[in-house]
């Protein structure tokens, strides 16, 4: 895993970046702005989020429960703490209380949406941001969240966790961040 392409063009959304595409959110309906904030808030993959269901959504806790894909067993679920903000949107956009507990929350005429829809929401919401180049897509967004997470103090172990990485060296990755995002991590440690 890199944060960089080979043209050293950025594969994560900066601190900027992540404001306007909050923002551009606002303009979307209620059920594209929650998969969009979901992946925002959460770094989940496209797919963890396209197979999430409302048992999957823990209102009192504000804990979403994600089932790991990328990994062999399909039994390896993880649990991310979500904003009140989150929680409060997704009441606004789904009924998780009468929503069939076991089917995906977002569908297209009783489907599960496919995954080519939910990257062109995803597409969407960035040029509307005015988001170009490598991190401009939902694995940017992802990328992001690790760097957003290791701006704002969160040790590296439960970043693991929150991401479903097997490997700490997989999320360590988040801490070589450079240029902008490299001093405000410094800026914490002079904080005091």
């Amino acid at each position: 895993m890199r944060l960089y392409d080979r043209a050293h063009q950025r594969l994560y959304i900066n601190a900027d970046e992540r404001r306007r595409f909050l923002r551009a959110t606002l303009k979307r309906p209620l059920k594209v702005r929650c998969f969009c904030l979901i992946l925002l808030y959460t770094g989940c993959r496209i797919s963890e989020a396209l197979v999430l269901t409302a048992e999957d959504i823990q209102p009192a806790t504000r804990v979403i429960t994600f089932r790991t894909l990328k990994r062999r067993n399909p039994h390896k679920y993880r649990e991310v703490p979500v904003p009140p903000s989150l929680v409060e949107l997704f009441a606004r956009g789904f009924d998780l209380e009468q929503s069939v507990a076991k089917c995906p929350l977002w569908q297209n005429d009783g489907q599960p949406l496919n995954r080519s829809t939910a990257y062109r929401w995803v597409k969407s919401v960035m040029a509307e941001a005015k988001i170009s180049g490598a991190q401009a897509c939902p694995k940017g967004l992802r990328h992001g969240y690790g760097i957003h997470a290791i701006r704002s103090g969160v040790q590296l172990n439960m970043l693991q966790k929150w991401m479903g990485h097997a490997s700490m060296s997989t999320t360590a990755i988040y801490a070589n961040a450079i240029g902008a995002e490299e001093l405000a991590i410094a800026d914490r440690m002079w904080a005091d």
